[in-house]
């Protein structure tokens, strides 16, 4: 009810009513530019040899697909699956992974097998290889959806206005010359076995 409110029912000796408990707080769905400082930090954990090789050109290797997806979110409407794939790798499933191997030893983690034989340094390039084809897919999903909408465009003014092109021929007239400065053919451009 507030502090007046109580104030006030004590005063008159009324008992204040509690106020209805707060509803949850649903967190703010990431903007492009939370995703791409998200992608930052995820660099910068890997950055300075603080990661094998193997990992680091990994870690490169999903954050550029993620980066260029990142642009053609918006096209890909409210509630997308293949838009939520893209936030959650930037925003947790990249980083999980990665702070997850840096918490360990580096020498237990690249030495020691921890699942089926495999160290956590494997594991990690298992999870950054699958997370990359994934992307991949993601990344190849979201420009043939664009290559769709240029075909249907294609086709629509090629019902509206007509033929489509013929590949590139050109029609230069019966002359085949080109015009001179006085306006004269002056031969060039001339199609073989033609008369001047």
């Amino acid at each position: 009810m507030g502090a007046f409110g109580d104030l006030l029912a004590r005063l008159t000796g009324r008992s204040a009513q509690p106020s209805p408990p707060p509803g949850p707080t649903v967190p703010a769905v990431p903007t492009a530019a939370d995703l791409l400082a998200a992608l930052d930090r995820v660099e910068a954990l890997v950055a300075d040899g603080a990661v094998p090789g193997p990992v680091a050109s990994r870690v490169g290797r999903v954050v550029r697909v993620v980066r260029d997806a990142v642009p053609r979110l918006e096209r890909l409407g409210a509630g997308s699956e293949t838009a939520y794939v893209v936030m959650a790798t930037a925003t947790d499933y990249l980083p999980e992974a990665v702070t997850s191997y840096l918490r360990l030893p580096r020498e237990w983690a690249n030495s020691r097998p921890v699942d089926n034989g495999r160290t956590s340094l494997m594991v990690l390039i298992d999870q950054l290889d699958l997370l990359g084809r994934t992307m991949d897919q993601v990344l190849d999903a979201v420009n043939r959806s664009d290559a769709a909408a240029l075909v249907a465009h294609g086709r629509f003014l090629t019902e509206k206005f007509g033929h489509a092109s013929s590949g590139g021929a050109l029609d230069v007239g019966t002359g085949g010359g080109t015009p001179g400065p006085d306006g004269a053919d002056d031969g060039r451009l001339r199609p073989p076995g033609s008369v001047a």
